[in-house]
């Protein structure tokens, strides 16, 4: 065979997608679509933004402007030049050293209760799907008893009787999320488990856990991802409906739903800022999340390869 046909052989096999893995397949298409890009990109800025941004805030989040405070209406809308470049709330605060607070602790609630709700799922429901028999049978109707239960009110039953605490917050919503993911893969698991490298393992001798840890949950990574990344917004728009109801995030803390519910409450005298700033972060955020998830389930489906 010339040197010619080889090189024509290899330009072959590598423009059909042969001879890359899962991951760099992945990679390549999740880069094609511009969406998922451009949204990566913008929550890379609002991260940067939660860690960074208090370096540039001339006040801090609980410093009062006494010199706005007789006239929040007139005198306390964004600024430059006093350095509130978000305005001031009613108390005469910074609203953007809030704000950036409060993309702090929204963001810490999404990614912790998601990361909570996706470790606890996963290995609930590849054990109950790896398992079988009356053992699952018995895992997932506690399951489907635990979701007929509404989670907000066990969530505010929570934070009534243990005290309204940041990291009691975080813990709550991600334990009581992880139901739908135990779900999910509990039902893959079920697919997985007849695979041959799964019953080569058994016959080598292999240990049930370890089969479960080192063979079932890497084949479910693809699902995982996707699912944690839809799952991050879901945590915040709870946290953000918590703090609204004045139950989450206390003073002088703050976060998105309850810089949202207080911009709320004093539209009425034209300080339009205090909603404006804090509600465009939370949607955008939104948004963002929601195009990283479809863009990975995309580039991961094995059917689109």
């Amino acid at each position: 065979m010339s040197d010619t046909t080889v090189a024509e052989l290899s330009h072959e096999i590598e423009g059909s997608g042969q001879g890359r893995s899962l991951w760099q397949d992945a990679r390549r298409r999740f880069l094609q679509n511009r969406a998922a890009v451009v949204s990566l990109i913008v929550m890379i800025i609002i991260a940067l933004i939660a860690i960074f941004g208090p370096l540039f805030a001339a006040w801090n989040n609980e410093e009062v402007d006494w010199n706005v405070l007789g006239d929040i209406a007139s005198m306390g809308g964004p600024s430059i030049e006093n350095g509130h470049y978000f305005g001031v709330d009613e108390l005469g605060r910074d609203l953007y050293a809030r704000v950036v607070q409060g993309t702090q602790v929204s963001l810490m609630v999404g990614v912790i209760g998601s990361l909570i709700a996706v470790t606890f799922g996963t290995l609930y429901g590849a054990t109950a799907g790896y398992v079988g028999g009356r053992t699952d049978n018995i895992m997932m109707r506690l399951v489907d008893i635990l979701m007929s239960i509404p989670y907000m009110f066990v969530l505010i039953l929570l934070l009534v009787v243990f005290g309204r605490s940041m990291w009691l917050l975080f813990v709550g919503i991600g334990l009581i999320s992880w139901l739908e993911m135990s779900r999910i893969v509990r039902g893959q698991t079920l697919a997985l488990k007849s695979k041959e490298y799964v019953e080569a393992a058994l016959a080598t001798g292999v240990k049930h856990r370890v089969i479960v840890t080192r063979h079932i949950i890497p084949n479910l990574m693809g699902i995982i991802v996707i699912y944690a990344t839809l799952l991050v917004p879901q945590m915040i728009l709870t946290e953000s409906f918590i703090s609204f109801l004045g139950l989450g995030v206390q003073e002088p803390n703050t976060s998105w739903g309850a810089l949202i519910s207080e911009g709320a409450s004093t539209l009425q005298y034209g300080t339009y800022w205090q909603l404006v700033f804090p509600l465009a972060f939370f949607i955008v955020t939104l948004f963002c999340f929601f195009f990283i998830g479809d863009g990975l389930r995309d580039a991961l489906d094995p059917k689109d390869r």
